[in-house]
């Protein structure tokens, strides 16, 4: 069995010379919030199952800010707390896929 049953990856890429990227959507910040939250629901690590991690670029730039959840293969794009904590308690927490912020 594996060791986590999601595993979401949130891009939190910098670009330097100015064009579009995660970051400039406080995409570091919301992946923090994420994993909070996780920690909040007890649905953190091993013994919950459930894993946050920052990713490099996920070349995902138009949508951004982005995020995928593994093994679902489910891409999210967000704006706010308001969207991080419906993946969170609606995809990572119950396994339900949230259609107005998925990337198809």
């Amino acid at each position: 069995m594996p060791w986590y049953q999601r595993h979401i990856f949130f891009c939190t890429n910098q670009r330097t010379d100015g064009s579009a990227c995660c970051q400039q959507h406080g995409a570091q910040a919301l992946r923090d919030y994420a994993k909070q939250r996780t920690k909040e629901l007890g649905i953190a690590g091993k013994e919950g199952c459930v894993r946050v991690n920052s990713a490099g670029c996920l070349n995902r730039c138009e949508w951004g800010p982005v995020a995928v959840v593994y093994p679902d293969d489910v891409w999210y794009t967000f704006v706010d707390k308001d969207d991080i904590d419906e993946i969170v308690e609606e995809h990572l927490l119950h396994g339900r896929v949230i259609e107005r912020l998925q990337i198809k």
